[in-house]
């Protein structure tokens, strides 16, 4: 007597099934294209931004759970709107950004920029995880992004300084956290509108792509998807915290 057996292979269950990810700037770029895989691997997601029709859009893109329009950088609305979610909450992205920090040479900028610059990352996150980590499961990770400047200018002001600060912010906040878990990725130029729109025109911004693609040990230049797959992987995998990550392509070896 034999047995049948049948081949095929077994439906791989989403590795985010029944957790809620929330992004914080998730209606363009980085944060978008991590809510979209996060969504596909079961998560529910919460996206807030500060365009409302871009976030709308999003959150209609998505099916997501819920969205909500304010600014990352106003702390009032940061408490508001964590007070507002239902709890529990696994995962929190912060990709927010914006434009306000010190730009060319230090001595050019009061020291109140320079210190506005320096840590206006920090207190924002300071606040955000103030806030999200009551309604956080066991796990769950809070995720901060942040550039990757290894590459010292004059021009570049303050931002080295800035982009340094956060590792060790990272590392202790994440003992404070624990056993909430808190991981940073760190980007280089990423090809995203929000990075597109640091440079002078078009002409500009592919010159800066044709540069990456012949220089860059990966030969081509750093998408949204690529950071978003790190992210996902770091909400998953439970045994990693405190740690920091380069997304940039191997820029930082030729920089």
């Amino acid at each position: 007597m034999t047995t049948a057996t049948t081949s095929g292979s077994v439906p791989r269950r989403p590795r985010l099934l029944g957790q809620a990810v929330v992004v914080i700037g998730g209606s363009a770029g980085i944060g978008l294209e991590t809510a979209r895989l996060a969504r596909s691997e079961g998560a529910d997601v919460v996206l807030t931004g500060r365009n409302p029709e871009r976030l709308e859009q999003a959150a209609r893109e998505l099916s997501a759970r819920s969205s909500a329009a304010f600014d990352a950088d106003d702390a009032a609305a940061v408490k508001r709107f964590f007070d507002d979610l239902p709890a529990p909450i696994d995962h929190v992205l912060v990709a927010a950004y914006t434009l306000r920090s010190s730009s060319g040479p230090m001595l050019e900028s009061s020291s109140e920029e320079v210190g506005h610059s320096v840590g206006r990352r920090v207190t924002q996150v300071l606040e955000i995880a103030r806030h999200a980590a009551p309604k956080m499961r066991p796990g769950g990770t809070l995720l901060l992004t942040g550039g990757s400047v290894r590459k010292f200018d004059r021009e570049f002001g303050i931002t080295p300084a800035a982009f340094s600060v956060l590792p060790p912010f990272t590392a202790a906040l994440a003992l404070e956290l624990a056993p909430v878990r808190v991981n940073l990725i760190q980007a280089a130029f990423v090809d995203t509108a929000l990075a597109t729109s640091l440079f002078a025109d078009e002409a500009a911004v592919e010159a800066r792509r044709e540069e990456l693609r012949a220089t860059s040990p990966i030969g081509r230049v750093v998408e949204p998807a690529d950071v978003a797959a790190l992210a996902v992987h770091l909400m998953i995998n439970t045994a990693v915290t405190g740690a920091a990550y380069d997304v940039d392509g191997g820029q930082r070896l030729i920089a």
